[in-house]
Formats: C-alpha cells, structure tokens, sequence
C-alpha cells in the first residue's frame, strides 16, 4: 500500500495516533479517558504528524515550538520533536526516514534554526543529523552521612524558606525559570503543559503523589530558588522532581533543606548538570554519589550560520568548517570569526576547510561541550590544518558547559 505521510487533521485521529506511539514505547495503547480530553483540547499547541497505510495509523511525531539558550544567553528558535514512533508491524520499511525529513524540511522551511529531541536510543537519530548537545547526571545522597547536624536549625542563607502549595509554585515557577532560561546555555522553554504536569493541576498518571513544594526569597522577598519532591515511605528516599535556582545562596539552601529533613535517609535527583556544585555543599562530599551520567539535548542543526552568530564565544579566533550533511540544508564550507568581544561571525566560503566534520558532530560543539582535540583523536573530526582542532578548542568550548534538566 501506499504511505501517506501527513499532518493530522483534527483530535478525532488521536485514538489511533496515540495507540501507536504508546504500543512503541510499551504503554497500554489505550490512553485514559481524562488525557485524552487534555489532550483534545490542546491539540493545537503542537503539530501531529501520521504515517498513514489504507487509512491506518503506522508511525507518528509530535512537535511544537521551542526556544533554546545558546552560549551568551539568545533564545533560539527550535523545532522540538519527540512522540517519533513506528507501529511494530511497520518496522524496518523506511517510515521513519519519511517521517522525519519530512519534519526537518518543514522546520527548515519555517526559518527554525534548530531542531531537537530526547533520544530514547542511542543509534536511531545521527542518522538524521542529530548529536548529543548536553549531558546530565543522577546524584544520590547518603542524608545521614553529609555532615548536617538536624539537631540544629537550617543555617541562615541569604534568605528564608516557605512550604508552599502547588497554586503558589504555578505563580512563581514560570517567572524564575524564565530568569533560569536567560542565563543557562542548553536550557529549553517550558510551556503551560509543563507546570501543570508538575503541580498535578492536569490528568493524574496511575501512582501520582502530591508532591511538596519548597519556595526560596531573597532577603528583599524575590522568589529565587522552587524545589519540587516527594518522599518514597518504604525506602525514605527523597526524591527531587524539580530543583530550579537563580542564585547560588538559593542553591545552597534548597540541598541544605533536602540533606537535613528528618527521617529521610536518601536523598535522588536526576537531570543535573555536569558542573552541579552538589558534592561542594555538602560538609561531606563523599556523601554525594554520581548514580548515572549520561547525553541528554541532542541538537539538529539546520541554519548554521543563525545557530553560531546566536552564541558567544569565550576566545577570539577562527576556523574554517568543512560540514557534510548529505541531502540536508547545513552542508557546506564555512568561515567562523570569533572577535574579542564575544561576537562571532558566520559566512559560507570557497576555502578549504580546516576541520571537516558531520552535521551530527557539529552539533556537540554548539554549545560548548564537545570537544574538538577529542573528536579528532576518536576519528570523528578530520584535522587538515594543522593546530586546527587546538585553536577550535580555545575558540567553542566553554568554561561551563550546557544543561538542559527537562525531558520532553
């Protein structure tokens, strides 16, 4: 049969949308009754595309508009995909490779200079151009083993402390992070669904639990640090489901509070960043343990020259960038000037190319994390300049490096 790859026309063709991507990621196919209805009602805010076979339903993709922080602090504009699927019948018949040009065209086509996902496998998406922008880590706290005294009252950190409810962490949330996104390359927007998923303010999944909700201010009153958790009886693990913080004083009080709560013995978070100043903190670092590490952000670009003048740069220099992208808008050969001011410069050129590279792999130099000197010794990045892969190293990486802490 023919395949009719094609944007879903209306919340009537959900049911068997969804009955695919959840039979693909082994949920029960049939959503529950309440996410449905929330999710016929915002079918707008995203674009459902459908692989169609005889009318049926066989591959999938959602995706909707984002904004990503580049290195100095611009939004980008970004295609971010996910619900990518294939019905098991399917498999292996080129579905998603239609599935997903098709998309990348049109985010291309609307002028998006990036596009990006969660890779909920490895192999699947440099195919497509995509690389692994930012990583995240997992830490576990041993409680009683940080050295907090709870015998004593929580130490004065610049501020106070307030248990809130969920009304209060849906006023306050969106405004800190918008604070957060302004200043964290590889941090995404998060959208009304977002919120209303962490505050339990939109269909309840099977197991939810009413998390708790810790609020930090400033001396003067600002709101500068929301901590989302709850605690797991059987093993009195807490568990953070959001830590957001725009300064260090509310960092320090948030795990500080965490650490010294009574009865708890552990402490989880997943999704931090690479440099959380976790271990620091603590009067103990050792208490402190790194249970997984792994990429998170992975980053298509489709506009080089947009997605690198976005950024800053930390040295000046330039490069010369041979970037083979077969079939798609981001090969070509292309002069990186990066001025002493941070500003960098982006035009294509008829020079030969210093450094030749994947589009896959120039999107782990985006934003700062990947390193140029590695990449060459593992043979991903070709050097035909000598010194070339050192002087992208001074000129693209950054002394932080990115961090998106949101799935999507």
């Amino acid at each position: 049969m023919p395949l009719d790859i094609r944007p879903l026309t209306g919340p009537d063709e959900l049911p068997a949308w969804l009955r695919v991507v959840r039979t693909a990621f082994l949920e029960p196919p049939t959503v529950l009754p309440e996410r449905l209805a929330e999710l016929t009602a915002e079918f707008g805010e995203s674009r459902y595309t459908g692989a169609f076979e005889d009318g049926a339903c066989v591959g999938t993709l959602r995706s909707f508009p984002q904004r990503v922080t580049a290195v100095g602090g611009a939004q980008v504009a970004a295609d971010a995909i996910t619900a990518v699927s294939v019905a098991p019948t399917h498999r292996r018949r080129g579905i998603l490779s239609r599935v997903m040009g098709a998309e990348l065209a049109a985010a291309h086509a609307r002028g998006e200079a990036i596009a990006t996902l969660i890779s909920a496998e490895y192999p699947i998406y440099g195919r497509f151009g995509f690389g692994p922008a930012t990583h995240s880590v997992t830490w576990r706290v041993d409680a009683a083993a940080s050295g907090f005294d709870r015998q004593r009252a929580l130490p004065a950190q610049d501020g106070r402390l307030e248990l809130v409810d969920a009304e209060s962490a849906l006023t306050h949330g969106p405004a800190l992070h918008a604070r957060f996104l302004a200043t964290q390359p590889g941090a995404i927007s998060r959208g009304a669904d977002w919120w209303r998923t962490l505050t339990g303010t939109r269909s309840r999944p099977p197991g939810w639990n009413e998390p708790v909700y810790v609020l930090h201010r400033e001396p003067d009153g600002t709101p500068a640090g929301l901590l989302c958790y709850e605690v797991d009886d059987a093993s009195r693990t807490a568990k953070v489901h959001d830590l957001l913080t725009v300064t260090p004083g509310a960092r320090r009080a948030l795990w500080t509070y965490l650490c010294a709560i009574d009865h708890v013995t552990h402490v989880e978070s997943c999704h931090r960043s690479p440099d959380d100043l976790l271990p620091l903190l603590l009067p103990d670092p050792r208490a402190a343990t790194v249970k997984h590490v792994t990429d998170f952000l992975w980053v298509r670009l489709l506009d080089v020259v947009a997605a690198f003048e976005a950024r800053t740069y930390e040295a000046p220099g330039g490069l010369v960038l041979g970037v083979a992208d077969p079939g798609g808008p981001a090969g070509g050969t292309y002069r990186l000037t990066a001025d002493a001011d941070g500003t960098g410069r982006v035009e294509r050129t008829g020079e030969e190319p210093e450094l030749v590279l994947s589009v896959s792999n120039l999107a782990r130099l985006w934003l700062g994390d990947g390193s140029p000197l590695a990449l060459v010794e593992a043979g991903l990045v070709e050097e035909r300049a000598e010194g070339a892969a050192a002087r992208a190293e001074r000129v693209l990486r950054t002394a932080r490096r990115p961090w998106c802490p949101d799935g999507f």
